[in-house]
């Protein structure tokens, strides 16, 4: 087996985005933290207040021979909105952007080239907003923030919010569900 990679992205809320990545084949462990931020490790409270310049994010770590990075940047696309600043859905502030911390040129290429791609063929009603910029840190959240939705699914947020976005995520990508 091959060397594994890791992907950086922020797309709202981290609960959210860990428990859809966290259904694809080739997905070995997504994290909850907090990345692109001047303060060292921070808070939940911290980034929470907006005052350490971090965003909600996920680090995935995946094998590339199973899916690949494309693959993980459809995914991002196509399950958060990506043309709100600072906002998804309720959840509104800086912690809360969209963006793509790439961890190479490679990456920065392939995530340059599928947004250009998205706006040349107007995808989005609005144009989108998503930062692509380097990799500059992350720490994991909170233990009580990792596998959140798995951990609780039966409070409100993960059944109003969290349920009926991995519902529909299943139906878009059940051929690359593990």
């Amino acid at each position: 087996m091959g060397e594994k990679q890791r992907a950086t992205f922020a797309a709202g809320c981290f609960w959210c985005v860990e428990a859809v990545f966290q259904e694809l084949r080739g997905v070995e462990k997504v994290t909850s933290g907090y990345a692109g931020g001047s303060v060292p490790n921070p808070t939940y409270e911290q980034v929470c207040a907006g005052r350490t310049g971090h965003a909600e994010a996920v680090e995935i770590v995946f094998d590339p021979e199973v899916i690949s990075y494309d693959e993980l940047l459809e995914v991002f696309w196509k399950t958060h909105d990506p043309t709100t600043p600072n906002r998804q859905g309720g959840d509104v502030g800086t912690q809360y952007r969209s963006a793509i911390f790439f961890h190479d040129d490679e990456q920065r290429r392939r995530a340059e080239t599928s947004k250009a791609a998205l706006e040349a063929a107007r995808v989005f009603p609005s144009p989108i907003v998503t930062e692509i910029v380097p990799y500059t840190n992350f720490y994991p959240a909170e233990d009580y923030h990792q596998d959140y939705f798995r951990s609780n699914p039966a409070q409100p947020y993960c059944r109003v919010v969290i349920a009926p976005k991995l519902d529909k995520f299943r139906q878009q990508f059940a051929p690359r569900l593990g």
